[in-house]
């Protein structure tokens, strides 16, 4: 129960991944910033920050529901005060929001580019330049953004670039503040999963269910983000780390209950070769 007490600003937190991590910090008794925009119940997506923050409270933790669109600063300074005013502090921040468009460079609509360069990149480095000043003042703070090892080879480039560019770009951040605040003993690292995750836009935007049957479940993600959270930050920073990776670390090789279908042949994600 390392994490009790402890407060967590989670972007993208009203359903999938988010959620899931959470939901796991929850269960230590952490208290959770839940940061996204959903106050109105989508059948497609599921989920608002509403319903999010009552399952957090249910599972043991303390919850904020705050609608905040991270494309706006104002907001995003808003989200972080009402934090500050109800926690007294910020422990860890995960960027997790995202936005995503696997399509060519003829198929990417302006409007679209502009929404992965605003969520992606300019809005994860906005969170993590406001929360920078309150995770200063924690005894062990730690940035977690849910981006990819950076992989120049170009079939991750080819079907899909103006996407890979925001993805990579959210994990050069994340490399550059590892080594811009290790004076202050603030950690930051990425987190990516080795297959397909079972999240709304799995199942939305990318392969239907037949991609969702051969994904895993958001708690692995989950699973790993809870032990990165807990390492001494002054140790554990700089690292693109793969969910696979991290549970071997834990001693868990038997990964066969994350899957949705154990049965079904896992689809490797974007990014990992």
């Amino acid at each position: 129960m390392q994490l009790q007490g402890k407060t967590f600003f989670i972007t993208g937190a009203s359903r999938g991944i988010g959620k899931a991590i959470a939901l796991k910090l929850a269960a230590d008794g952490a208290n959770i910033a839940v940061i996204a925009k959903s106050v109105k119940e989508d059948p497609r997506l599921g989920g608002t920050i509403y319903s999010a923050a009552e399952e957090i409270e249910q599972a043991g933790g303390k919850a904020l529901a705050i609608q905040c669109d991270i494309r706006d600063e104002e907001q995003i300074i808003n989200a972080v005060q009402q934090t500050i005013t109800l926690f007294g502090g910020i422990d860890g921040l995960v960027n997790n929001a995202s936005a995503i468009s696997l399509s060519n460079t003829e198929q990417t609509e302006t409007k679209r580019f502009d929404l992965m360069q605003s969520i992606n990149v300019r809005g994860t480095f906005l969170v993590t330049r406001h929360c920078i000043p309150f995770l200063r003042k924690s005894s062990n703070p730690h940035i977690l953004t849910l981006s990819p090892p950076i992989d120049l080879k170009p079939q991750w480039f080819a079907f899909s670039p103006a996407y890979t560019i925001t993805k990579y770009s959210m994990s050069m951040l994340t490399l550059g503040w590892a080594q811009e605040l290790k004076q202050d003993g603030i950690a930051a690292n990425a987190l990516w999963p080795v297959t397909t995750i079972a999240t709304a836009a799995v199942k939305n935007i990318l392969g239907g269910e037949m991609l969702a049957q051969r994904s895993r479940k958001p708690e692995i993600l989950a699973d790993t983000a809870h032990y990165i959270l807990q390492q001494p930050a002054k140790e554990c920073t700089g690292n693109t780390f793969l969910d696979e990776e991290i549970l071997a670390k834990m001693g868990i090789t038997d990964l066969a209950h994350y899957a949705v279908d154990p049965q079904a042949s896992l689809q490797k994600d974007l990014f990992v070769s």
